[in-house]
């Protein structure tokens, strides 16, 4: 299972993987990096992913730069923290929260 801390320290130490994927998904979401990164050093697991190729990920729930709920995909290999997606969680799927998939 993933710790929020290792995340964290990674994210504080720049040790970020930012792929093709996840940068286009920000552009078309108009979320920038820093947003991403605050998410992750303010943030919570609120879903493990321990079987992801190739390395296990997790979902964090954190707060962009201009105070807004934002999910983060990420996952690490222990020595840098892949990010792999990140969105603005839609009502209609989450509690009010946003910690909790409605079912």
């Amino acid at each position: 299972m993933l710790d929020i801390k290792i995340l964290q320290d990674l994210c504080r130490n720049h040790k970020i993987r930012w792929t093709g994927h996840i940068l286009s998904r920000l552009v078309k979401r108009h979320i920038h990096q820093s947003d991403v990164e605050n998410a992750i050093l303010i943030g919570k697991i609120i879903e493990q992913y321990p079987n992801d190729y190739p390395f296990p990920s997790c979902l964090v729930l954190g707060i962009s730069c201009n105070n807004t709920k934002l999910h983060v995909v990420c996952g690490t290999d222990g020595n840098e923290l892949w990010m792999i997606t990140a969105y603005y969680p839609d009502v209609t799927q989450w509690n009010s929260t946003f910690d909790q998939r409605l079912k």
